[in-house]
């Protein structure tokens, strides 16, 4: 028997990828086999298969950093076939196979047992991008935040983990507000619960370090410059998640947000992040994700279709979700 795979190769300094046929064999080591349904397109998946950064550490490699799908054997105990699981982060396309192929073998302890009020294809349009959104949002509320306190702002709002950042948020009850460089895009934001729209170019360039305040929270994907500037103008006693890089990984701000108005930046780690706070963050995103919104924010596509979807990311043409059916 064998399956699909998109598989990741490397020679010299250039990487390539085309969909193969594998036998399970073929796999690497684990104690669950699990039959995949989904993966997705998350922007790590896209550094990694471009080779913008050192993500797979060995080849070839099944790209894709998480999978959602059918337990069909197990000796990991509490994981049993007939499971719906998914998987996020962890060593998948870095020194592990991913997503990306309708086989998987794995560690049971990279695997949640996926809500029943989320299907396979519920978990891959919410991928690790939106798990990210809700570790984030578990950030602010550790915080001590609450929608009282004010307007959360939401950086990078057109991509996965903002756009499912903004449902979660304006579903809890928040005022969002969302920066964005597609201001033409700005229904399709409001749609999802966005109170209101900046130009994310009020952000990206150096500003003072410290400023006046604007909102009490934030959850940021996009570092550098955005970030400080973020912070300079966070109210008194705010909380800001900061889970990505996409302008850069420096971060040129001051001590003074954090010293005079005793702001805290609060780091998102989705790849390592401990099994009971992965099983929180799936049964908040279960009870506080409205499906329906999500349902908006997603489309299709096959294997052999990822690395267009990848070009058409750089390019700032990809909005919102992108799931990845491995059996189309």
């Amino acid at each position: 028997m064998t399956f699909q795979a998109l598989l990741a190769s490397k020679t010299g300094d250039k990487i390539s990828t085309s969909v193969v046929s594998l036998r399970e064999q073929d796999l690497m080591p684990g104690d669950v086999v699990v039959a995949v349904d989904y993966s997705t397109v998350n922007y790590k998946d896209a550094l990694a298969i471009t080779g913008r950064a050192d993500v797979i550490r060995q080849f070839p490699l099944i790209p894709g950093i998480d999978f959602a799908g059918t337990v069909e054997a197990s000796s990991y105990p509490g994981i049993a076939v007939g499971d719906r699981v998914v998987a996020n982060g962890w060593s998948l396309s870095q020194t592990h196979h991913g997503g990306y192929a309708q086989k998987a073998r794995v560690k049971g302890e990279w695997l949640i047992k996926l809500p029943a009020a989320i299907s396979t294809k519920d978990a891959m349009a919410i991928g690790t991008a939106g798990y990210t959104a809700m570790l984030s949002v578990l950030a602010l509320e550790h915080g001590g935040l609450t929608p009282r306190h004010g307007d959360v702002l939401v950086t990078g709002a057109n991509g996965g983990v903002g756009s499912i950042a903004i449902a979660i948020l304006s579903g809890l009850g928040y005022r969002v507000v969302a920066s964005t460089g597609r201001l033409e895009e700005s229904d399709y934001l409001r749609g999802l619960g966005a109170a209101d729209i900046i130009d994310r170019r009020t952000l990206a360039e150096p500003g003072a370090p410290i400023a006046s305040e604007r909102w009490a929270g934030a959850v940021d994907s996009v570092g550098s410059r955005t970030l400080a500037n973020v912070l300079a103008q966070t109210r008194y006693r705010g909380v800001v998640a900061a889970c990505g890089l996409a302008q850069g990984v420096d971060l040129p701000a001051s001590v003074l947000p954090f010293i005079l108005r005793n702001v805290t930046l609060a780091g998102i780690d989705s790849v390592n992040a401990p099994q009971q706070v992965r099983i929180e963050a799936w049964s908040r995103l279960a009870r506080d994700l409205d499906l329906r919104k999500l349902a908006r924010t997603t489309h299709v596509v096959g294997l052999a279709e990822v690395p267009e979807v990848i070009e058409r990311l750089f390019e700032g043409k990809v909005q919102g979700r992108t799931v990845v059916d491995v059996n189309a």
